[in-house]
């Protein structure tokens, strides 16, 4: 009588089957992909395929006091809309904040210039955006051809040439042709539309894969309040006081200096807690606009409690749209949230979390569903911030992969390997220091994101 296999050991049958499976698992796997549909073509650039992590555009409805239209003004070779614009009712305020970047684009100088007036934001009447040319690094010539747009802007639109807000996006390097947009203004003015939020979103993407969009409602003295925004960003996403383009409209009536404090307030958890490639925009400007036209009473004072509602929209809205530019990281395949606790600092946690978040080995291993925790712990002593060694524990979604600074006695790598194959992914880390905390998003980077950039230009 033949004695049976030992538990957990292949019988030589079922190591024949396994043995055919494996040989005809490359066959398998071509005809699923043959069966499959194809993948969805982006709406930006030529060649890109929409993220797997995208998200629907949401419905918007119309902002009082905000029409918009788009226009193919030919920044780009293929066929697509580059150009927006936005026209507000008199009486609109505005606050922006922008980037850091010690080499700024001629549309962000023109916009701080104008908003840090001592009237600035208090009645802006348009916003122009184009995609395709950046208009950054441009010297005389770019800060000539942004003053040009804002003028000929500002002649049809009956307003001071300080009251066009103006953003533009894409390759450095390069003088904005401001005759592209002066000959597309005929068509823009008879296209302006209270609905043209989706269509404004697709035009100002670059290699976005898609158009990012958000919308919430709140009340301010029981009038209903609406805010919506969009965003463009995809790659260059380590922001600096803003995103690389976002703008956010609401009918609520707010003054400049409110509007000022509201974004202070809330970029930092938002826009400024979101990580691509770690690497910073020379064009980062988001800007907050209000009409007035709810009918809700206006705020003209940054303790107002009346703002508590607004201010948690608004927030919401910002942090919708800082997630979206992450899900269309360039190549992303995952979403992924890392908080550190235990820090020193809230400032300290942010920096060990971002270290984190930028680190290539980090990214990389997430990219190849690798649960290479090791990396984390590499990523968090390589800083110069305190934390403490025989304290430090990580968990990577419930899993626990060390605790008191060495690996858990109940690690379970098969199980850490099963979560890594999630498209969203939690990285949580106690450095045992202190009782601050900071969470950053990322996404992994892989072998497209090379792809992209390496021809960025073409």
């Amino acid at each position: 009588m033949s004695r049976p296999p030992e538990a957990g050991r292949a019988s030589t049958g079922q190591k024949i089957e396994q043995a055919i499976e494996k040989a005809f698992d490359p066959l398998t796997a071509a005809l699923k992909r043959a069966a499959a549909p194809p993948p969805k073509a982006a709406p930006g650039k030529p060649g890109l395929e929409i993220s797997p992590l995208a998200v629907p555009f949401p419905a918007i409805p119309p902002i009082g006091g905000v029409e918009i239209a788009t226009a193919r003004a030919g920044f780009y070779k293929h066929e697509r809309d580059d150009l927006v614009v936005f026209s507000f009712a008199r009486g609109t305020t505005c606050a922006g904040v922008f980037t850091r970047h010690k080499i700024g684009s001629a549309p962000v100088d023109w916009c701080k210039r104008h908003l840090d007036a001592p009237d600035g934001g208090q009645d802006v009447r348009a916003l122009v955006v184009n995609a395709g040319c950046a208009n950054a690094f441009t010297g005389k010539a770019g800060a000539d051809a942004a003053r040009r747009t804002a003028s000929e802007v500002a002649k049809r639109f009956g307003c001071r040439q300080r009251d066009v807000m103006l953003a533009s996006t894409g390759v450095i390097g390069v003088v904005l042709d401001d005759r592209k947009i002066v000959a597309r203004m005929s068509e823009i003015e008879a296209g302006l539309d209270p609905d043209g939020w989706a269509r404004a979103g697709q035009a100002i993407m670059t290699t976005d894969t898609f158009p990012k969009g958000s919308y919430a409602e709140c009340e301010i003295e029981g009038r209903k309040v609406r805010i919506a925004g969009i965003a463009k960003g995809s790659g260059m996403i380590a922001p600096d006081m803003a995103t690389m383009l976002g703008f956010i409209v609401t009918d609520a009536a707010i003054s400049p200096a409110v509007l000022r404090a509201l974004l202070g307030l809330h970029v930092r958890t938002t826009f400024n807690s979101v990580t691509v490639d770690g690497d910073t925009s020379t064009n980062d400007t988001c800007l907050l606009f209000a009409t007035g036209t709810s009918g809700a009473p206006r705020i003209g004072r940054v303790g107002d409690r009346r703002l508590k509602e607004f201010s948690a929209a608004l927030d919401k809205v910002m942090l919708d749209l800082a997630h979206q530019l992450v899900r269309d990281g360039e190549g992303a395949t995952k979403f992924v949230k890392v908080t550190v606790d235990g820090a020193a600092s809230p400032a300290s946690a942010r920096k060990l979390a971002k270290s984190i978040a930028d680190s290539p080995l980090v990214k990389t291993a997430l990219a190849g569903e690798d649960a290479n925790w090791g990396r984390v712990v590499m990523a968090v002593g390589k800083t110069e911030e305190p934390v403490d060694r025989d304290s430090l524990a990580i968990r990577f979604g419930p899993h626990v992969a060390a605790v008191d600074g060495a690996p858990a006695p109940n690690y379970d790598e098969a199980k850490m390997s099963a979560y890594m194959k999630n498209a969203e992914i939690d990285i949580t880390v106690d450095v045992g220091w202190g009782r601050a905390s900071a969470t950053v998003w990322t996404c992994d980077l892989t072998k497209r994101y090379v792809e992209i950039n390496g021809d960025y230009r073409s």
